[in-house]
């Protein structure tokens, strides 16, 4: 076990952390996480489904016939701070100095892309007339505009943008005023997660961010509801302090800060699985806060979302059934023959490789396992370069094979067919989830039971100038959702537009 002073234990109990968890954790360093094994890329007709525009009407209209009944859910993944956001733009106001060198000198000087698109193209961002009004008499020539510009942006004692959630920045920019992702997702929630008049919503929030977004709900809420006459039932949580990973140092002992405390690091989005665990509904959608389209694509999103959302009720209807007929033991040997072809053909179910030989009761057993699991389904795009996970086949470590979403960092690099495999990869996966986490009898799934442990990832950090090892625990949609039943489904590419770097508001799809 490892060496715990009074001081570390009471360190431990406070965060909500268990001796062993931390225990768990250093094994885990000590062992370091195996590279993924990728068997092929899913690619559409093996992996990932392609319906026609015929079909995919037919599965909005699905959903629109069912949804009456059903409790439905957005649940936005909103704790990211905007800092990332806007790291560029802090890097030239250090860097620029409008008194020393105009600024076509300074982009020449250092070749600077980021800040030479920022500032060609600057007018076209949500809170660009916001500040021009603020820094208009200060501003002699368009270097000092640029510089001041970007100041009156960042600067602490200004708007401070850098320092806000992702989630209440101007997005988007309208005849009304600008829009924050924020009052987009409740503008989407009313098209698709609204049932008798009401639309629930839950945030994942940072804790010093918490009344920030209270007093964006109560500023939007009202104006939105009116809007798209709708009753908006919004909820918060944080991440959880017991999610928090343990740092070490590169001999893998407790990494400890200058007071002698043990340094504990946010354990990544895949922290969340606990915060969705505590939610219900028939069907909950998932998509990141920085997600989002202007009014005149809200529509296309919507059906998307139903279009999905359609795919999880059929499959699911076919799903409860066979698991109510193996629950009565009514099930003969064709019927378990048709079970089995229905998860290997619509749910991706690869069964074990003994599964032959094995007795009746032993593969009913297998059947009802791999029935009774959450499903997912997954909106994948095509793939244009931008950074995200794919989705691959993988096989693990008892040599199953199941569909997976895998990060880059998952995978093996210096190994050629690895490498190939993920060249080969035709989709990524933009955070479009749309999930059903109760079983045939309404009973909510424990859905720590499904999550993969192995899938977390090991990064190098440094802390006060000495290097440590962090441990992010499995993606939200990676390795927390590894054991679900998963299905890939190809969404249109409107759908899909993050905002990563402050110039990304400047692509046509966030220009109202």
């Amino acid at each position: 076990m490892i060496d715990l002073s009074s001081k570390d234990l009471e360190q431990l109990e406070n965060k909500g952390i268990s001796k062993e968890k931390v225990a768990n954790q250093i094994e885990t360093f000590k062992a370091g996480i195996p590279f993924v094994d990728l068997v092929k890329a899913a690619v559409v007709s093996n992996g990932i489904l392609r319906f026609s525009d015929k079909e995919q009407e037919e599965l909005v209209q699905y959903f629109e016939e069912n949804r009456g009944h059903l409790d439905l859910l957005k649940f936005v993944p909103a704790s990211g701070a905007a800092s990332r956001m806007f790291k560029a733009m802090f890097n030239f106001l250090d860097a620029f100095d409008p008194k020393k060198e105009t600024l076509s000198k300074y982009l020449d000087r250092t070749g600077d892309s980021d800040a030479k698109k920022f500032t060609d193209q600057m007018h076209k961002l949500p809170f660009y007339v916001l500040i021009m009004d603020r820094i208009k008499d200060n501003a002699s020539n368009k270097s000092e505009e640029a510089y001041l510009f970007v100041k009156e942006m960042l600067g602490e004692d200004r708007l401070n943008y850098g320092f806000y959630p992702k989630g209440l920045l101007p997005f988007h920019s309208y005849d009304s005023g600008s829009a924050t992702p924020f009052e987009e997702h409740l503008k989407e929630a009313a098209l698709y997660a609204k049932t008798e008049g009401k639309a629930h919503l839950h945030f994942t929030v940072s804790p010093q961010h918490d009344e920030m977004f209270k007093d964006e709900e109560s500023k939007v809420g009202p104006k939105i509801s009116e809007a798209t006459d709708t009753e908006f039932l919004i909820s918060y949580s944080n991440q959880k302090p017991s999610t928090d990973t343990i740092a070490v140092d590169m001999e893998n002992k407790p990494f400890k800060n200058g007071d002698g405390s043990i340094l504990f690091r946010p354990g990544g989005h895949g922290a969340l699985i606990e915060n969705l665990n505590e939610q219900d509904a028939d069907i909950i959608f998932i998509k990141n806060i920085d997600n989002v389209v202007v009014n005149k694509n809200l529509e296309k999103v919507a059906n998307s979302k139903k279009m999905l959302a359609g795919v999880l009720r059929k499959v699911q209807a076919k799903a409860f059934d066979y698991a109510r007929l193996l629950e009565e033991d009514k099930v003969s040997p064709e019927k378990s023959d048709e079970i089995k072809s229905f998860l290997e053909k619509e749910l991706n179910v690869r069964m074990p490789k003994n599964y032959d030989d094995l007795d009746v009761n032993e593969q009913l057993s297998i059947l009802k396992d791999k029935l009774n699991r959450p499903i997912r389904i997954c909106g994948m795009v095509k793939n244009e370069g931008e950074p995200g996970g794919g989705p691959f086949w993988v096989k693990d470590a008892e040599g199953n094979i199941s569909l997976q979403i895998i990060e880059s960092a998952q995978i093996d690099l210096s190994d050629q067919e690895q490498e190939g495999i993920l060249k080969n990869s035709t989709h990524f996966n933009p955070v479009d989830l749309v999930c059903g986490v109760r079983n045939h009898k309404g009973e909510k799934y424990d859905l720590l039971d499904f999550v993969d442990p192995k899938q977390g990832f090991i990064t190098g950090k440094t802390q006060e100038g000495k290097e440590l090892k962090a441990l992010e625990l499995p993606g939200l949609w990676n390795g927390a959702m590894a054991f679900w039943n998963t299905l890939f489904v190809e969404v249109p590419l409107i759908t899909f537009n993050p905002v990563k770097t402050v110039n990304d508001l400047l692509k046509p799809t966030h220009q109202a």
